[in-house]
């Protein structure tokens, strides 16, 4: 996908690019996409409310069942997004058709120009394993050594790191380093702040203010991030060939994963996230999200525009903006500069939590950070698409919270009903019997229909492997073994993820807060001691639910068995799950099977040769020299209101 547009931002920067007059609009229908999208969604939320209308009128309306409509309502208005998102994906995908363009896929952008602008790769980290950082760090160092524009980056290790003896170790590496590099070193630097106040917001901030007026744009990595020179050149020859263009994101793979859990979240990220990508950057067009890493962001407008500010109030709407990243982006948009979504995977990599656990700490600070989002839909100036954003980001969780309370409820009236004597004469002088109604054929058309929402999307994204990708899988066979056990793992796994979401957001709304700590990103098997914990609660209330289900209801009961079950066995679940040798044999065995592990890319191989052989010397640590500071001030938002007209951005001597 190429990103080419003539149309420039309503004033431009010191360092701005001349755009070429010859290029064309690319986007096009930008408002028609929205409403195209609302054609599409509103409708099947309208036949989905009726459907369970119907269910539910024949015998009166009670209080519960006009509360499960209501929250079968907002569920649907999540599911049928999503869904549409991933149909059209589909399609865009199946025809080779550009997302933004509606064209046929367009060209990378011209690689023959060189670099004319400096760029800074910068690492922010917090107290992360110093082996894993730096290995990664030097990987995306040697991937642009070797490139043409090598004398058109540097890069920066950012640490906040508060560990001592971390940090210790971060700065003796850094120096092993610094000998590795020879002539390059004076390339790479690293930074230590004394106070992280504000955390990874404050760091970048820091950065920015300090060395920002240096650079044209700045590519982030997370922690656990590896990039490929060919995808880094591809950004920054992006940023420079687009200058209304403030932000290009990539879609970071999953790469390195050994348990059963990982590989599982691993396999269907690379199995669907194209097609998933696709739709997405079809309806949001230029006004794409920013995931907090592997992206490049234009350092001028990203001064001048992304100051966060403190919200007033308390948790979870107030206090430091946590989830930071949908919120620059927005800001971004708002003041007139593009952001967009790059579709093309390759190049671009992260890890995930390799437990189930772990997985879940880490939901549970972005639920927190998502949901705050909700207190900044009014923010003056938005464009539609970033307030869907935000708006979208928090359903992601509280639909969990939904649907427990919409299965709560409907057990609560199924037992007040099996338990109650029914009223067949509801007035003094009624002649015949009034006949409770059960609308099997629609409970049947809602159930299938819901299961369309679910699945379809899964099933056309495994069609299109088949027909476009089968090979980066290993082949038909191994695809279909992957496919079938990522649907299972995804709907036992469902029921548990339900449960943590539905916690997490009952905790964030009543006012308990979390800290924002490093992850866990190597392969850890979970005690069962440790898994137990985290599961009693829950299969003992499925437990409860299960028995009383089955004695009063045993109808209801069988609908709720694939719930029931995977609370039940959630501990088991964990532990199994977190087995790194259950992974690699059914890795061994064609299942889980990407590309990246059949064909692994030199960074890749980087990494993982690099983390065998690391040390940390044993030599007294300097502290490595700085860049001469450029001092830049990073102004805070005012977000009740409208930004001013872009300005040049105020540069003085450090």
């Amino acid at each position: 996908m190429s990103i080419k547009v003539s149309k420039q931002p309503h004033a431009t920067t010191t360092n701005a690019v001349t755009p070429n007059p010859t290029m064309s609009p690319l986007i096009k229908g930008e408002f028609m996409r929205l409403f195209m999208m609302a054609l599409l969604v509103i409708p099947s939320i309208a036949l989905a409310g009726w459907s369970l209308y119907e269910i539910f009128l024949p015998n009166g309306l009670t209080a519960l069942e006009v509360a499960q409509l209501g929250l079968g309502l907002t569920l649907f208005s999540w599911l049928c997004m999503a869904f549409w998102t991933g149909i059209i994906g589909f399609f865009l995908q199946l025809f080779n058709i550009d997302p933004l363009s509606l064209t046929k896929s367009q060209p990378a952008p011209t690689k023959q120009k060189t670099l004319s602008q400096r760029h800074a790769v910068v690492m922010p980290v917090y107290n992360e394993d110093t082996r894993r950082i730096m290995v990664g760090f030097e990987a995306c160092i040697r991937e642009l050594m070797e490139s043409k524009h090598s004398d058109r980056f540097d890069f920066y290790m950012l640490s906040d790191t508060r560990d001592e003896v971390k940090a210790e170790d971060e700065l003796r590496a850094f120096n092993r380093l610094s000998r590795r590099l020879g002539n390059y070193a004076k390339h790479v630097f690293y930074r230590r702040r004394e106070k992280n106040d504000h955390r990874k917001v404050g760091n970048l901030k820091d950065f920015c203010e300090r060395w920002g007026a240096n650079y044209e744009a700045m590519i982030v990595l997370d922690a656990d991030s590896v990039m490929t020179g060919e995808r880094m050149e591809d950004l920054a020859l992006r940023i420079e060939q687009n200058p209304d263009t403030a932000l290009v994101q990539t879609i970071p793979m999953p790469v390195r994963q050994h348990t059963v859990f990982g590989r599982f979240v691993q396999f269907a990220a690379h199995l669907y996230s194209p097609m998933l990508a696709t739709g997405l950057s079809f309806w949001q067009t230029d006004s794409a999200n920013y995931w907090g890493h592997n992206a490049i962001i234009r350092i001028q407008p990203f001064i001048q525009h992304c100051g966060l500010p403190t919200l007033e109030g308390s948790a979870p709407f107030g206090g430091e903006i946590l989830s930071h990243d949908f919120v620059e982006a927005a800001l971004l948009r708002r003041a007139g500069w593009k952001a967009y979504l790059l579709t093309d995977t390759t190049g671009s990599y992260e890890e995930v939590p390799s437990n189930i656990v772990d997985y879940a700490i880490r939901d549970r600070r972005w639920v927190q950070g998502n949901i705050q989002h909700l207190g900044l839909l009014n923010v003056k100036g938005l464009n539609v698409a970033n307030r869907l954003h935000f708006l979208f980001g928090a359903f992601a969780y509280i639909s969990s919270l939904i649907l427990f309370c919409m299965l709560a409820l409907g057990t609560t009236d199924a037992l007040i009903r099996a338990t109650s004597v029914p009223d067949f004469f509801v007035s003094e002088y009624q002649l015949f019997p009034t006949w409770q109604v059960a609308r099997q054929d629609m409970m049947m058309v809602t159930m299938w229909g819901t299961a369309a929402l679910l699945f379809l999307p899964k099933v056309l994204g495994i069609i299109l492997a088949l027909l476009k990708r089968r090979a980066e899988f290993g082949g038909a066979s191994a695809l279909i073994k992957g496919a079938l056990a990522e649907l299972f793992m995804a709907v036992l796994i469902a029921p548990l993820m339900m449960f943590y979401h539905s916690y997490f957001v009952v905790s964030v709304l009543v006012g308990h807060s979390v800290k924002w700590e490093a992850q866990e990103r190597e392969g850890r098997k979970v005690p069962w001691r440790i898994a137990i914990k985290h599961t009693q609660l829950l299969s003992c209330i499925a437990i409860v639910w299960g028995t009383t289900t089955f004695y009063f209801t045993p109808s209801l009961f069988m609908w709720l068995l694939p719930v029931l079950v995977g609370m039940v066995l959630a501990a088991p679940v964990i532990r199994l799950t977190s087995s790194e040798g259950a992974g690699i044999a059914l890795r061994e065995r064609g299942v889980f099977l990407i590309d990246q592990e059949m064909n692994e890319c030199k960074a890749l191989k980087r990494l993982r040769v690099s983390m065998k052989y690391f040390a940390i010397s044993h030599f007294i640590a300097k502290v490595p020299t700085l860049p001469n500071s450029n001092k830049t001030v990073m102004v805070e938002q005012v977000l009740t209101e409208k930004p001013l007209p872009m300005r040049p951005i105020i540069v003085g001597n450090g």
